[in-house]
């Protein structure tokens, strides 16, 4: 066993503090990671706002960093590789998703990187607000070693939230999608969509995010508050990502959908409200998403390494968490905070 420093919350709606945690021993098919940066996400807030929670609570579910000590079974990584991790570190592996390398949908349940329960001794799990990581090496990436790490954070949970949708209906040139929201998920939306080849389109109650949505790629904006403007939206899009966190109407983004499109929900995941009519005039469906499994995880990370994407972040010391997350929660950010782990680290 290692300590480490990490920022812990004693308890709900309370700040984090440094502290020393326990990391367990490497087993046979384990990695241990030294962490450079993690990313700063609404998951996090809520989180930590969460009365039924775990606690005390370690966040951070989406990080990057370099290989310390590997197990003795580990053949896919050595000391020094460049790697990331996302939100769930163990599954069943032996469920019908598991087995389709979609451990994001576990029928036992994914083992998440804080807040969960080790599935070996019942420990909870402490995420990567810390300085250290140890991890089952089927649940960590190799990542592009030449992007930014800070950048790459992110991907591990936001950019593989609208990743997979993506891969899942074929999205390529010729594909016209739209985004809804332009924040942390909504941004890398527009990235990767462009990339794929797509024609994009970023629907946003926020007209100062035009340009915003034209630098990061998207081909046109439609202010969703405007009835002429979603009136001549409509049927414009094959699929739509929807990544606003909030409750809101989704029979807006439906009538932009065109014959057998989609609209698939990925920011709010709360209870939802549709008339049948909306679904059976255009023989539209609805659909959801979250997280990704192991196969379109690395796919990811190989996508974005070819094309250079990375998220746009505000990189702070993790000294400064609590700003951060005080920050996240009042909108003040554009798009993803990262936390830079080094001033935790021995000089």
């Amino acid at each position: 066993m290692r300590t480490v420093t990490a920022y812990q919350a004693p308890a709900p709606n309370t700040p984090l503090h440094p502290t020393r945690i326990t990391r367990r021993d490497v087993r046979p098919d384990d990695v241990a990671i030294r962490v450079t940066h993690c990313g700063v996400c609404h998951s996090d807030l809520h989180a930590l706002n969460d009365l039924a929670g775990v606690f005390p609570l370690v966040p951070g579910h989406e990080f990057v960093g370099d290989v310390i000590a590997v197990g003795s079974q580990v053949r896919d990584f050595t000391v020094g590789d460049a790697v990331a991790v996302g939100n769930i570190v163990d599954s069943c592996g032996e469920c019908d998703m598991c087995r389709a390398e979609q451990e994001n949908y576990c029928r036992e349940f994914p083992t998440l990187t804080y807040g969960g329960r080790d599935r070996h001794d019942g420990t909870p799990t402490h995420g990567a607000y810390a300085g250290e990581y140890v991890v089952r090496d089927r649940f960590a990436y190799h990542r592009p070693a030449h992007l930014d790490p800070a950048g790459v954070a992110p991907l591990l949970c936001a950019g593989i939230t609208v990743w997979e949708p993506l891969r899942r209906w074929n999205v390529g040139a010729g594909t016209r999608v739209g985004v809804v929201g332009l924040g942390g998920l909504g941004h890398l939306a527009v990235k990767l969509a462009v990339a794929l080849g797509a024609q994009v389109s970023v629907f946003t109650t926020s007209a100062a995010k035009a340009d915003d949505a034209t630098r990061l790629g998207a081909h046109c904006t439609v202010l969703s508050t405007d009835p002429a403007a979603m009136a001549a939206a409509q049927g414009s899009c094959d699929l739509v990502l929807d990544c606003v966190p909030a409750p809101h109407d989704l029979a807006p983004y439906l009538q932009v959908l065109a014959l057998d499109g989609t609209l698939c929900s990925l920011g709010h995941l709360g209870p939802v409200t549709v008339e049948t009519t909306a679904l059976l005039i255009g023989r539209k469906s609805l659909a959801s998403a979250g997280s990704g499994g192991h196969r379109y995880t690395q796919d990811l990370l190989d996508f974005a390494g070819r094309h250079g994407i990375t998220a746009d972040v505000e990189v702070v010391p993790s000294a400064q968490v609590n700003t951060a997350l005080q920050r996240l929660a009042a909108g003040d950010v554009r798009y993803r905070f990262t936390l830079d782990l080094s001033d935790v680290h021995p000089s």
